[in-house]
């Protein structure tokens, strides 16, 4: 029996689990951050990013706030922000740009924008502690917008709600268009994420902007997948967002997020290292402690990887711990296995192997197999 007082192998928050990233940018950084800690790392980018410097829209928009001066400017993202300047540049536009903006009341949603803009010689007025376009938008209407021009730096797609409640407040706006959402080249690593989350191969999908999450959805759409993709996220693949406004698409699906305090990646796989081992399920069995995570499980402390199938069998014997489970029902179990039950000999056998206590799982003799629950909580779940 494993020692509680013996330090088991020291193995990430993450270890056992599968994360799902949807970012285009910044994915490898998160994906380090995951890997650190153990997560298996499915990189999906659903959407590309866009430069538009070759745009209309960005060049109309430009030359209309230089000829015509806004009273604020609304910077969102700083990849966004110095794509706008050095478009400008391009198109020789780039000192005048600067030279109006200087005169102009700068609010930046966080501190990467001020960081950009600063970098251009310019200075922000105001940045919410939050990092938060609501609160962008609050400080706003507090104020009054009523006859102000505001230029708005879009984030590719129209901001949620932000745009039409400064024209109700009065607000003449003017979008600047830096950059465009479109969806990936390769759409591969995108079916195979949808696959995997409707398969319960993820334990957990990550989306870092609204317009990633709407993109996944849409392709869901486009296979005919998505009823199968919104009941896996509802129930056994959890959603993470790194902010309220990215969950935005999600939430119009019924789809409950969670969500880090503080914006940024690092709180958000800080998010994951809390809640899913806090959904994994731990069982005293014959006298070690048995924690069965997304494709492994941990032996009193110690990680054991498990191929699929075993996966599968050992999820349907958590489900009733202590009880029998018969062959035909473990037979249903298996993924793509047919009627034959010595499937489930064979796969059961490897399971065995892989967790290194064979008596973790009885053989129960013309009835099927169950979990060796210790005999303190027998009478908890039954006594076959």
């Amino acid at each position: 029996m494993y020692d509680e007082q013996e330090q088991p192998p020291k193995h990430g928050p993450l270890a056992g689990f599968t994360v799902g990233v949807t970012a285009a940018r910044r994915a490898d950084e998160l994906g380090a951050l995951l890997e650190r800690r153990g997560a298996a790392v499915l990189h999906a980018p659903a959407l590309r990013i866009v430069p538009l410097a070759d745009d209309s829209e960005l060049l109309t928009a430009t030359k209309d706030i230089i000829g015509q001066a806004p009273d604020i400017t609304v910077a969102t993202t700083a990849i966004g922000f110095r794509g706008w300047v050095e478009a400008a540049d391009g198109w020789g536009l780039g000192e005048d740009l600067l030279a109006r903006l200087r005169g102009v009341r700068i609010l930046a949603r966080g501190p990467k924008v001020k960081g950009a803009i600063r970098a251009a010689g310019l200075t922000e007025e105001w940045s919410p502690a939050s990092e938060s376009m609501a609160e962008v938008l609050d400080r706003l209407l507090e104020e009054g917008v009523d006859g102000l021009r505001i230029a708005v730096q879009l984030h590719g797609e129209p901001l949620p709600g932000f745009v039409e409640s400064l024209r109700a407040g009065g607000a003449e706006v003017v979008g600047v268009p830096v950059y465009r959402w479109l969806p990936p080249e390769d759409l591969g690593p995108v079916d195979r994420l949808i696959d995997g989350c409707v398969a319960r191969a993820l334990d957990a999908v990550t989306f870092t902007s609204a317009p990633a999450a709407a993109s996944l959805l849409s392709r869901a759409e486009e296979r005919g997948l998505l009823d199968d993709l919104l009941t896996a996220l509802g129930h056994d693949v959890l959603a993470v967002c790194v902010g309220p406004v990215t969950a935005l698409p999600l939430q119009a699906r019924g789809i409950d997020t969670v969500q880090p305090e503080r914006f940024r990646l690092g709180p958000l796989v800080q998010v994951l290292c809390r809640e899913l081992p806090a959904r994994s399920r731990a069982l005293p069995v014959a006298g070690h402690r048995l924690e069965i995570r997304g494709h492994a499980a941990l032996v009193d402390g110690a990680l054991r990887p498990v191929p699929p199938a075993g996966m599968s069998l050992l999820r349907a014997l958590s489900r009733q711990p202590g009880w029998v489970v018969s062959r035909a029902e473990l037979l249903r179990a298996l993924p793509g296995t047919g009627r034959d039950e010595h499937a489930v000999e064979t796969a059961m056998a490897r399971l065995r192997s892989a967790l290194g206590a064979p008596k973790l799982i009885q053989t129960v003799v013309k009835r099927g197999y169950r979990l060796a629950l210790d005999p303190a909580l027998e009478s908890k779940y039954g006594d076959d």
